[in-house]
């Protein structure tokens, strides 16, 4: 009568656990710095929001002189009324003029992580 394995061999076994090993050690660097990928992304969104912020705040005070705020530098960002709750702790804006009716490319820095991580926005001026 002819014997049936069941079962894996010590061989397979080992060589299974060998090659996760190889996978998971390739793998893991990918996700040990997501600590930098995700400050990245935040300051990216701050940008985003005081851009955001900075486009209704010059649509509202066009239609009226006493909605919004006068803008003319970069650092005016940092007003309650440019973004709701006012800026988030930790970011920084370099301050660049903005005559009025134009647009200027301003620079976000989160200064709460070492090295500074940087993003741009833009700014529209209006009086």
């Amino acid at each position: 009568m002819k014997q049936t394995q069941q079962g894996f061999t010590l061989i397979e076994l080992v060589m299974v656990i060998v090659i996760l090993g190889v996978l998971a050690a390739t793998a893991l660097p990918k996700f040990v710095d997501l600590k930098g990928d995700a400050t990245t992304a935040a300051t990216q969104g701050v940008a985003g929001a005081l851009s955001s912020g900075f486009a209704i705040n010059y649509a509202s005070r066009s239609v009226s002189s006493t909605r919004g705020t006068a803008v003319t530098n970069c650092s005016d960002g940092t007003n309650v009324n440019i973004l709701q709750g006012g800026m988030p702790a930790g970011y920084s804006i370099t301050a660049a003029g903005v005559t009025a009716g134009n647009s200027v490319n301003c620079t976000l820095s989160n200064t709460s992580v070492t090295p500074n991580v940087t993003a741009s926005f833009t700014a529209i001026g209006i009086p």
